[in-house]
């Protein structure tokens, strides 16, 4: 087995890509071991490794974020971890665990707005999604009111010095473009 790396704009996240399907449907975001040691076997692996704070797993990468350690010693436990774990033939995730991204849960937006929010979700999903994927996180609808989209950031785009240019600049002016009644896009945690 063979695993690819690549850097993301995050110097705290580091993408790993097993040449596999690590999440069929959806992402899975874990922040803490304990979380981390319920839901997912691969994610308990790799929390395992001194100085892993974040995973992230989705269609065919896996992102893991780190303290203050250095990559140069933490990467090959990393690297070591994902391959066992693969080669196990356990499973990504744990029976009961949800596997999606919870998209859908604790959404807010006015009534009336559904067609809004509509097109919102459906430029995040063709056009933006899939490009912060390529950097190893995701961005997912969390509101709309008032005229500001509220985002939620995942993976490498969470903590990312550049995710704040990316909402402003970039998923803004996008969402500006194509839906008038977008003024402005927040993060929320």
């Amino acid at each position: 087995m063979f695993i690819q790396t690549e850097s993301t704009p995050n110097p705290s996240t580091l993408k790993f890509l097993p040449g596999k399907v690590v999440l069929e449907t959806g992402t899975a975001e874990f922040r803490d071991e304990t979380e981390a040691r319920a839901a997912s076997p691969l994610a308990a692996r790799l929390f395992g490794v001194p100085g892993v704070t974040g995973v992230f797993l989705g269609y065919d990468f896996i992102t893991v974020t780190k303290d203050n350690a250095d990559w140069q010693h933490m990467k090959p436990a990393i690297l070591g971890n994902i391959m066992e774990h693969f080669m196990s033939g356990q499973p990504i995730l744990a029976s009961g665990a949800f596997g999606g991204s919870d998209e859908d849960e604790g959404e807010f937006f006015e009534a009336g707005d559904e067609t809004i929010v509509a097109t919102i979700k459906e430029l995040l999903d063709t056009r933006v999604r899939p490009a912060v994927a390529q950097d190893g996180g995701d961005i997912t609808f969390k509101g709309f009111r008032d005229g500001v989209v509220y985002l939620n950031m995942k993976g490498a785009c969470s903590g990312c010095p550049s995710s704040t240019a990316t909402l402003k600049h970039g998923v803004q002016n996008l969402l500006r473009h194509f839906v008038p009644e977008v003024q402005e896009v927040e993060a929320v945690a």
